[in-house]
């Protein structure tokens, strides 16, 4: 196993970027911060410092101080590439926004550094074809959060160094995570592609009035959810029929097939329904208990990720 990265830049100081700051300062790496909004990267520090908190608390860690002390806030973008290997480039998900982002790390880094972009949708080729050192972006797409969630697209563009994919496959392994290559661009990419399956099956359930948005969420996360924690959509089939994959197949398939074929023309998420399904969800936990709520969620996945990590360890 090599050794994980040795400095890293984070551009874009939200969720995202600070949650990834966590990763690469506990896999060793000197992290530099930057943001243009100012406040965002006056504040991310604390953030940082309260996740890490939390993870010692549950376990998941055994010191904040030394990560902490490996996380530095940057005077400016620059600054913050400096000396860097890697750039994890963070920023509102936005072509125009990336663009010009993109633009401005490209002209800063070195030849070598390699520059993951947190898009979960919209692919490197649609804003790095102009910028400078373009050959050293691609996509680095995590779940939120990413030092809770380590699954982690790498998505190059068409112009991406083949070796590329291979040697950030590795460093990130060597931080805890755990990347997906996805082999070339597709809108949305694997991870939103799939979630967006389940998601449009869930609103066009509740529109017609089949369930209420309480059960759906319970279908997941009482039912589905609950094997999804430790295996994925083969495996869980594989493993539900007495031959395996192929009998699966031959029992459910047209019924897949069947259900597929009910949405040929799928509907978009209207206002009106959008409007009613913000209203259910409203009451259920209004809006301004949504920060508590997103803590409530984390420190969740922090138990869950012990649990795992111990079962990993045991079996």
């Amino acid at each position: 196993m090599p050794s994980p990265f040795t400095a890293v830049a984070i551009v874009g100081t939200g969720l995202v970027g600070c949650g990834w700051a966590v990763v690469y300062a506990l896999g060793g790496a000197r992290v530099r911060l930057y943001d243009a909004d100012r406040a965002s990267l006056d504040g991310a520090l604390a953030r940082i410092q309260s996740t890490l908190t939390d993870m010692r608390k549950a376990g998941l860690i055994d010191d904040v101080e030394t990560p902490l002390a490996a996380i530095t806030v940057a005077d400016g973008l620059a600054a913050a590439v400096d000396g860097v290997d890697y750039v994890q480039e963070s920023v509102f998900e936005r072509v125009d926004v990336k663009t010009a982002v993109a633009a401005e790390i490209g002209a800063a880094i070195a030849p070598h550094v390699v520059v993951g972009s947190s898009s979960s949708g919209i692919p490197a080729s649609a804003f790095t074809q102009a910028a400078p050192n373009r050959n050293r972006f691609l996509i680095v797409h995590p779940v939120n959060p990413p030092h809770l969630v380590p699954v982690v697209e790498l998505v190059p563009a068409p112009w991406t160094d083949t070796e590329i994919v291979p040697w950030l496959r590795e460093r990130l392994e060597a931080c805890g995570q755990v990347p997906v290559e996805v082999r070339r661009e597709i809108d949305g990419f694997v991870l939103n592609r799939l979630q967006g399956a389940l998601l449009n099956e869930a609103w066009a359930l509740y529109e017609e009035g089949y369930a209420s948005i309480a059960d759906i969420d319970a279908t997941v996360s009482q039912g589905l959810g609950l094997r999804w924690a430790f295996m994925g959509p083969f495996e869980t089939i594989d493993l539900n029929a007495p031959g395996g994959v192929a009998d699966y197949a031959q029992r459910l398939g047209p019924l897949y097939h069947a259900i597929a074929q009910s949405r040929t023309e799928p509907r978009p998420w209207s206002p009106e329904l959008i409007e009613k399904v913000a209203a259910e969800r409203r009451a259920a936990l209004p809006l301004p208990s949504l920060p508590e709520r997103s803590a409530w969620r984390d420190r969740r996945l922090m138990q869950l990720v012990a649990h795992l990590r111990s079962q990993r360890r045991s079996g």
